[in-house]
Formats: structure tokens, sequence, C-alpha cells
């Protein structure tokens, strides 16, 4: 039995358990297929109610829910011959972010992304998935590796947020992320960005500057989380579902903002209700999008990067 993302998604689970003691007949008779149908027809029902009218605090728990398929799930679902790179050649390695070299359909790439981590070990050994400044220099590490061999690079962006340790300080966090936003900026390879989780602040920003930014349907962006927003305007996290709501996080909002290019929808309970078949959907944008990036030129691809991240947000100029 899956895991609730909350109580929203209590009702749906019963359902499913029911329906899953029903199909574990070897020989049913006629009322339990009967039964059967009807709890197809009501779960059917009871998810476009449910799913369809999410609260942005309830995508929140969506988008943070632990079984949700993370980057090392989608290039083993996505990719082949994954050659993982470690190391800033600096200071270290950060489990934080995951990347290196693949084949994506016959087509040579590199691939970056935010790792959680399953079980507490993992999520210790990963940070729960929040970047050191090596973790950064890592990154554009492989990105400029891409560059210098014509790979596309694909971002898989899951994060609450930067480490803001004082260790990741002392290094230099906020110039590794700033570091990184000029130079994601300059390259001159197709660079496709897809928030499959949180994005969180600077940490998601510090991998997504990229030529389309593709968000799942329950994944959430934003410049802070709902409990940070309301622990510094109310003084209590207890406003958090309040702050979720003004803070306008999820993948409609921010389409309708302008300020990503595309929704991908999940299958039935979200991506992790289903990984396989959310990778399957994936697979579908990937290559549409890589393939339209690919008719441009490096100059154009630097110049379409920098126009879409230009035209973000409103602004008036003022006559002197």
């Amino acid at each position: 039995m899956r895991k609730a993302a909350g109580d929203f998604e209590v009702p749906l689970i019963e359902l499913e358990a029911k329906l899953e003691e029903l199909s574990s007949y070897t020989d049913p008779t006629p009322e339990i297929i009967k039964k059967k149908e009807e709890l197809e027809a009501e779960l059917e029902k009871k998810r476009k109610e449910i799913y369809g009218n999410l609260t942005r605090w309830q995508k929140v728990l969506m988008a943070r829910h632990p079984e949700r398929p993370y980057t090392l799930d989608y290039i083993e679902l996505l990719f082949d011959d994954f050659l993982e790179i470690h190391g800033d050649r600096r200071f270290a390695d950060d489990p934080a972010i995951v990347g290196g070299i693949a084949f994506y359909k016959g087509m040579p790439v590199a691939v970056i992304g935010h790792q959680k981590g399953r079980d507490i070990k993992q999520r210790l050994h990963r940070n729960f998935g929040q970047a050191h400044p090596e973790g950064y220099r890592k990154a554009l590490r492989i990105m400029k590796l891409a560059e210098k061999f014509g790979r596309p690079i694909i971002s898989f962006v899951d994060t609450p947020g930067a480490f803001p340790g004082i260790g990741a300080e002392e290094r230099g966090q906020a110039e590794a992320i700033a570091y990184n936003l000029r130079e994601m900026a300059k390259l001159k390879v197709p660079f496709l960005i897809i928030v499959t989780g949180e994005g969180g602040s600077g940490g998601a920003l510090g991998i997504g500057v990229g030529n389309r930014v593709l968000m799942l349907e329950y994944a959430i962006y934003s410049v802070i989380s709902p409990e940070g927003c309301a622990a510094i305007l109310w003084r209590t996290q207890e406003k958090k579902e309040e702050a979720a709501e003004n803070l306008r996080l999820t993948a409609q909002d921010l389409y309708n903002f302008g300020v990503i290019d595309e929704i991908i929808p999940e299958p039935p309970g979200g991506a992790q209700a289903n990984p396989r078949e959310m990778a399957e959907i994936l697979d579908g944008y990937i290559e549409r999008h890589l393939k339209e990036l690919s008719k441009l030129s490096p100059e154009e691809l630097r110049e379409q990067r920098y126009q879409r991240f230009r035209k973000l947000g409103v602004f008036e100029e003022v006559p002197p």
C-alpha cells in the first residue's frame, strides 16, 4: 500500500486497498466481479474529484512525497550507459547533486539533478537534496564538459533549497550559485530544465537556467518554502497553508506567469503512484524539446536563453 501525501489521499488509498483485495481472487464470482467494477468506477470518480481540486498546500505535500521519483530513478528509466561524475576538483563530492554523461535514444547527453534519498540513512547521506557549494561546482563542471563536446544538458530539479549551514557559507555558497547562473546563461548547447518535485529558491536556480523550463503537474517552484514564508510574515509556521496560497508556487500558477514553458501531466495519484508511467510521459516531452532546441545554433541558444529570463516579471520604466 502506498503512502498518503496527506489526509486528502486517505479515501483513495482505502479504495485502492479494497480493489487490490478483490483483484487477488484467482476465481472470482460474478458478485466479486461486479463489486470490483463498482469500486473501479468509484475510485476513478474520487480521483477526479480530489486531484482536480487540490489546494496549493496539498500540491506542496504531493511535491514532497517521499516516494516520488528522484533524479537517479529517471536516469535508470530514461537513459542508457550513464557514467556518474564525482567531485568538484576543489573540495569534495556532494551527494545531494548527481550527474554525468549518458545516452538518450542514442544521443550523447549530460544529465544532472538533485537527489534526496529514500530512507533516513540515504537522506542524511544526500543531505535531503540540499546541495553544498561543491555540488553546484560539480554540476557546472559537468555542464562545461557537455559544452566542450556539444552534448545537450538535461537538469532535474528537486530540492528544498541550497544548504544554509556554516560550512557551506564558509566555502562560498552564494558565490557558487551566482557563478553558475552566469555560466549557464553563456552555454552554447541545448539546456532543458525539468522541475520534478520541489523547486526551492536559489538551490533550484543553481542548476536551473535553461532554454526551456518544464514542471511536473504537482511540482512546486518558489523563492521560499511556505513554512519559511509563514515564519517571516506571521512568525508562526501554522500559517503555512495561507502562505502557500499567496506564494502562487504551483505549476499552473507559474505557467500563467510565464515562468515555465510547459506543464507535464502526472499519472493518477501523482508521479509517486507510478514512476514508470511518469517516465514514459516525460520521455515524449524530453524528446520533443531536445529536437526543437537542436535546430538552434549556439548563438541562437544563448540569445534565446537570455531573452527567456530577461522578460520574466513585470516592471515599468519611469522617465527621469
